[in-house]
């Protein structure tokens, strides 16, 4: 075998898809229970390009790319629609960063613009503007199905070749003479020529397995989602308000509230639990009482709305804020794709084609320091 993939979350399945897409054949991608359970099934599915530095923007920016053109090639709906994000400066200093980072953006052929307050009160009506100082508009950017992108993903893969095996849990990472050779899993062994690290959750545990630190540590992340919203436009913009540690989302009529508390609830801190799948964490109304009385503000609506869903699941999370993107230092023909940081659905599909190059040439395929 040439490549096993641990892990069919929405970024294994881009490795296993940008392989194959190389020529690769002998690609085996192995989960342990079944495909997009752990964090990505319950992503917010937010596609955006602008990111904190020049090459996060770029692999974001081939991730929307991709998304677009994926059902017309697997015949899998991703629910992929660019409907335009807006991001917030509620201070100079907060505007003067975005400035900066739209600038950067543009060269690279990612339509951006600064708009001004009333411009964001044209395009989502709801939006209390009164304090903002100015935003950026991104008309590229948009929405989807985060399930069904690694589902069209899977599938692709597939398609040229791919085997993936859902239901079937790696116990052990081989390795002889400092190199990778292969994993042991509760249905057997398999010899391998490059061991990629995609288990998301249970990527610091993989790591161990093979000698190898991977530092990510879970927190609970909180959205809500309400019931109609009257005067909600639908296929309404993304909003992202930093200085509020919160973000937007039209769905179905209804809005997606999420929040990033500044500081965050750690879970599983020994361990994400080997049964696992699914599942949801409990409600923490408490936790999240500062951002969304801030959103409330944001939005006045949601005062008058109802809360249809409480949401509460773990997201992987790394000291730094920058995903685990390489081979490990530790240990040759050991590839690592894991702590996104809650961007995993707009950052998959280029980290997964990055990823691949790197396997594929034996050296990145651009500075990927930053990331």
């Amino acid at each position: 075998m040439r490549a096993i993939i641990i892990g069919g979350g929405v970024v294994g399945c881009s490795v296993a898809y940008h392989l194959t897409k190389l020529g690769w054949r002998d690609v085996v991608l192995l989960e342990r229970k079944r495909l997009t359970s752990g964090t990505t099934w319950h992503a917010a599915g937010l596609i955006a390009h602008l990111r904190a530095t020049l090459n996060m923007t770029l692999l974001a920016k081939y991730s929307g790319e991709l998304y677009e053109k994926l059902e017309a090639e697997t015949e899998v709906a991703t629910g992929f629609r660019r409907n335009g994000a807006f991001t917030l400066a509620l201070t100079p200093s907060r505007f003067e960063e975005v400035r900066r980072l739209a600038s950067m953006a543009k060269p690279f052929g990612i339509e951006v613009e600064t708009v001004s307050a009333s411009e964001v009160s044209a395009r989502h009506p709801l939006v209390e503007t009164r304090d903002i100082v100015g935003a950026v508009w991104m008309p590229q950017d948009g929405q989807a199905d985060p399930s069904n992108i690694a589902l069209a993903l899977a599938k692709g893969a597939r398609m040229r070749g791919a085997k993936i095996f859902e239901n079937v849990a790696v116990t052990s990472v081989t390795t002889f003479r400092g190199h990778a050779t292969g994993v042991t899993t509760d249905a057997g062994a398999i010899e391998a020529d490059i061991v990629v690290n995609c288990a998301g959750l249970w990527a610091r545990e993989v790591g161990r397995m093979a000698g190898v630190h991977v530092p990510l540590q879970a927190c609970e992340h909180f959205y809500v989602v309400t019931e109609p919203m009257a005067g909600l436009p639908r296929h309404a913009p993304v909003l992202r308000v930093p200085d509020e540690c919160s973000y937007f989302k039209e769905d179905a009529g209804k809005l997606l509230v999420g929040f990033f508390e500044p500081k965050a609830k750690p879970w599983a801190i020994d361990g994400a639990p080997e049964d696992f799948e699914f599942g949801t964490l409990p409600d923490d109304w408490e936790q999240i009482a500062p951002e969304l009385d801030l959103a409330t503000r944001r939005i006045p609506a949601l005062a008058r709305t109802g809360i249809h869903t409480f949401f509460n699941g773990p997201e992987s999370f790394t000291p730094d804020d920058r995903y685990l993107l390489g081979e490990s230092p530790a240990l040759r023909n050991f590839f690592v794709a894991a702590g996104f940081n809650s961007v995993g659905i707009r950052s998959a599909g280029g980290a997964g084609k990055a990823l691949a190059e790197w396997i594929d040439a034996d050296e990145p395929p651009m500075d990927l320091s930053d990331v």
